[in-house]
């Protein structure tokens, strides 16, 4: 490998790690919730079985607020007035606090510990709206463009490490009767990681990584002050590209929002009884190696292979969601071991049996191919926007994405109680939700090339009307 690409390999590490460790304490937060659902639902009602349709609503309930707060969200992060690097320090220091309160809830109250929880889970979830979008946004002015798929592959290395971390610890904790001691502890980390950030990260002029801008933006003086209005927002907004991000969002977050609460009960209840710890332990040692080998290589190589022809980021994505779709299915159709409460605890005899280590291989495969995803839809959505846009364009995609992510937990809760427990039917009937996001991919090929065309003509024009004030302002002074 080139000396060159080591150096800026290492520089965009060194320039945006206060926005990972940051984005990896969120994921361990929001992870930790998502695993504890069974442990939760007993500390919420011991002695009695899983509340599916409860513990459903909930997860539903923080991942809906968070989607209707994104649209908020959205209009400061792209607003020129609004620093969004404070705007993220805010989010962590409210996110920080509701996690610290979570540790307070009364246990064994039934409705009424449940109820504590929605309410400042929901605070937690309100100002997860201004997190990604803001991260996008500003990723979109730091990390040059040659790196987008490397920058968003590192930033969900530390959010799936650090997910997967919050998947072990929480366990543990659970496991040994210390679950207040995770949400104060996570709570408290995200206050620390957000000052961190708000005093590292420098937020530079908006726009100064767009090839058509990037020479006129070096002057002092000239600023990139665009907003968006209705035409503007029609033409490229509402392109059509663009529309089918939005609609394959739903589809493909449905089919990821029930993952969790389909796995997790199947794997946690009788007859096959894997403990939380143990379960942690497993995410972790096939998860975090699937999640690198996606992450650090395939990222790579998708900057490599897209950066003379960026409509290879779609094929990218059709192979991801066609292999996470088929593994998932193939997960449930496992002859997973019969556990007694107590085997289900024992790492050792967890890891000795053989159909442990195919279940592992598949869910590795799985993560490694699913990650083609997320780092190539984020760069392929930011070439066919204008840098006013950003944060809009992310708080519409994570409105109807995590509308229906959300929706998932709830669907999924339903599908299991009306089938009788029937994992293997409801996991095929979930797969086939994964198809039409697909096809509409596929779809996409036709008109993507097109809709960036239009992004490069309309920032050429408004550098040329950049270069025209600051000459105006020269001959006055």
């Amino acid at each position: 490998m080139p000396n060159s690409e080591l150096d800026n390999e290492f520089s965009l590490v060194k320039a945006m790690w206060p926005i990972y460790l940051l984005s990896g304490f969120f994921s361990a937060a929001f992870s930790g919730i998502f695993i504890l659902v069974v442990p939760l639902s007993s500390i919420f009602w011991p002695g009695e079985p899983f509340h599916a349709l409860e513990m459903g609503i909930l997860i539903t309930a923080m991942l809906w607020v968070t989607a209707v707060a994104g649209i908020l969200f959205g209009r400061f992060i792209d607003n020129h007035k609004f620093k969004r690097t404070k705007i993220l320090f805010i989010v962590a220091i409210f996110r920080g606090f509701s996690m610290i309160m979570l540790s307070f809830a009364v246990e064994g109250e039934g409705i009424e510990t449940w109820l504590y929880f929605l309410f400042f889970i929901s605070i937690f979830a309100f100002f997860a709206g201004g997190n990604y979008s803001s991260v996008v946004s500003l990723s979109d002015d730091i990390v040059p463009k040659d790196q987008r798929s490397r920058f968003f592959g590192i930033h969900s290395i530390f959010r799936h490490s650090f997910q997967l971390i919050g998947f072990v610890i929480s366990g543990l904790l659970v496991q040994l009767g210390y679950w207040r001691l995770f949400f104060s502890g996570i709570g408290i980390a995200i206050i620390i990681s957000g000052l961190i950030m708000v005093s590292k990260i420098n937020e530079p002029k908006r726009g100064s990584q767009q090839e058509e801008l990037s020479e006129v933006l070096k002057e002092e003086s000239i600023k990139y002050d665009f907003k968006i209005d209705r035409g503007m927002m029609r033409k490229t907004m509402l392109s059509k590209t663009n529309k089918v991000a939005l609609i394959e969002g739903i589809f493909t977050s449905i089919f990821l929002g029930s993952l969790i609460i389909i796995i997790l009960p199947y794997i946690q209840t009788p007859p096959h009884n894997f403990s939380p710890f143990t379960t942690g332990v497993f995410l972790a040692v096939f998860g975090l190696t699937g999640g690198l080998i996606g992450q650090v290589f395939l990222s790579r190589l998708s900057d490599r292979f897209s950066e003379k022809n960026h409509t290879r980021r779609l094929y990218f994505i059709i192979l991801a969601l066609s292999a996470g779709a088929i593994n998932f299915v193939l997960i449930f159709f496992l002859p997973l071991p019969h556990l007694t409460v107590e085997q289900g605890r024992d790492l050792f005899l967890f890891f000795s049996l053989p159909v442990i280590w195919v279940f592992g291989l598949i869910y590795l495969s799985s993560r490694s191919i699913s990650s083609l995803y997320e780092i190539n839809q984020p760069p392929l959505l930011q070439d066919i926007n204008l840098p006013e846009a950003q944060g809009q364009i992310v708080s519409w995609n994570r409105l109807l994405e995590t509308l229906a992510f959300g929706s998932g937990p709830l669907i999924a809760g339903i599908l299991i109680s009306i089938t009788g427990y029937n994992y293997q039917l409801v996991a095929i009937l979930i797969g086939l939700i994964a198809v039409p996001g697909i096809i509409l991919w596929i779809l996409a090929l036709k008109y993507y090339e097109n809709d960036r065309k239009v992004i490069r003509l309309i920032l050429a024009d408004r550098a040329e009307i950049l270069k025209a004030r600051y000459n105006n302002n020269s001959e006055k002074n």
